[in-house]
């Protein structure tokens, strides 16, 4: 089992969770964040970290939120490692409670 990142970090883009990850498994992209399922240990310490309830273990990923999880596995190949805690995006809190944001996603 690994952890993913879901729709909620879209736009928001905290890194909060970067700076715990004891084995560097997430990737950036230019508005969201994924986890690297190769890389992930299944050590959950970055869940609490999300200011935004944006990740989950595999297992309990939200319905409606599964797509995520080959979305992480495809773009952690093609995005590259972040291992510190960044500014989250300028609009970040103007996000952070709008759901439904695949759309905003860029690759």
């Amino acid at each position: 089992m690994t952890f993913v990142v879901t729709e909620a970090c879209i736009r928001c883009k905290y890194t909060d969770c970067v700076d715990v990850c004891p084995v560097d498994a997430f990737r950036e992209g230019p508005n969201f964040l994924v986890i690297d399922p190769d890389d992930c240990i299944d050590c959950a310490v970055c869940v609490p970290e999300c200011p935004v309830n944006a990740i989950y273990a595999e297992a309990d990923v939200p319905t409606g939120q599964q797509q995520f999880t080959p979305l992480n596995a495809e773009l952690s190949r093609e995005w590259k490692p972040i291992t510190r805690t960044k500014l989250p995006l300028p609009d970040a809190e103007a996000w952070r409670r709008i759901e439904h944001k695949l759309n905003e996603l860029k690759r």
